[in-house]
């Protein structure tokens, strides 16, 4: 019989094996920063300076304003693993298991298509036209110039962290362009993104790990503050 203190220490819990790569646009982490840092300034001030109906106008814009802009600038995230793709959206966040995926598509905007027909824009990958076309002239300007210029304009990465892909994460970089693994084309970093997601898929699209269904979560923690601050200002302008 084992005695009490010859027992076997207890299973420790494992890290999960997959950790997730997450991907944001920093270009729009900063522009979030600015607008609530203006938006708290003009809000603040008018609620405790402000006189008659102006604080409660100024409060109720601000509830308002204040969850719409952290939607559509902070909160947009891409993560990313081997079993599936999750989109956090500026009102919905999405569960893509890469067997659900049928395509990942990119145009105007950067699209995962499920194989429902289903389409999910990427929020946190926008696309950047000027950045497409300083990659194209970057690209011909390095063909020209030959490989070494070609590796000058590659070191001026377009992911935080300085890498593209999926190896680290990151955020957009300001001047948006990166280059492909093993001497590829410079490209936009979003679009490089978008390649390396769709590397991830063709390879992991079949695995049994990679299976499941596609779930949708509406952030009822952005829309309801949202909408409580319309509410209130509605009531307020109405009763003017």
């Amino acid at each position: 019989m084992t005695t009490p203190e010859h027992q076997p220490p207890a299973p420790q819990p494992q890290d999960p094996e997959f950790k997730d790569r997450i991907h944001r646009s920093s270009g729009g982490i900063v522009c979030g920063v600015l607008l609530l840092a203006v938006i708290l300034w003009l809000g603040l001030d008018a609620l405790f300076t402000g006189a008659g109906r102006t604080p409660w106008l100024a409060l109720a814009g601000m509830i308002l304003v204040v969850p719409l802009v952290i939607a559509f600038t902070l909160r947009p995230a891409v993560y990313v693993n081997d079993d599936r793709l999750r989109v956090r959206n500026p009102f919905r966040v999405i569960v893509l298991p890469w067997g659900q995926v049928a395509a990942l598509r990119s145009g105007y905007s950067h699209e995962a298509v499920t194989e429902s027909g289903t389409r999910y824009q990427l929020w946190a990958l926008p696309v950047s036209l000027r950045a497409r076309k300083r990659a194209a002239r970057e690209e011909a300007r390095a063909a020209a110039t030959g490989e070494g210029g070609r590796s000058g304009a590659r070191g001026r990465g377009g992911l935080l962290g300085g890498g593209g892909g999926l190896g680290g994460g990151g955020g957009l970089g300001a001047r948006g362009v990166t280059a492909g693994d093993a001497g590829g084309p410079l490209r936009a970093a979003s679009d490089q993104a978008m390649n390396d997601l769709r590397a991830l898929h063709e390879s992991r699209q079949d695995a049994e790990t990679a299976q499941g269904e596609v779930k949708v979560r509406w952030a009822y923690e952005i829309v309801g503050p949202a909408v409580a601050g319309a509410v209130l200002l509605a009531i307020l302008l109405a009763v003017a």
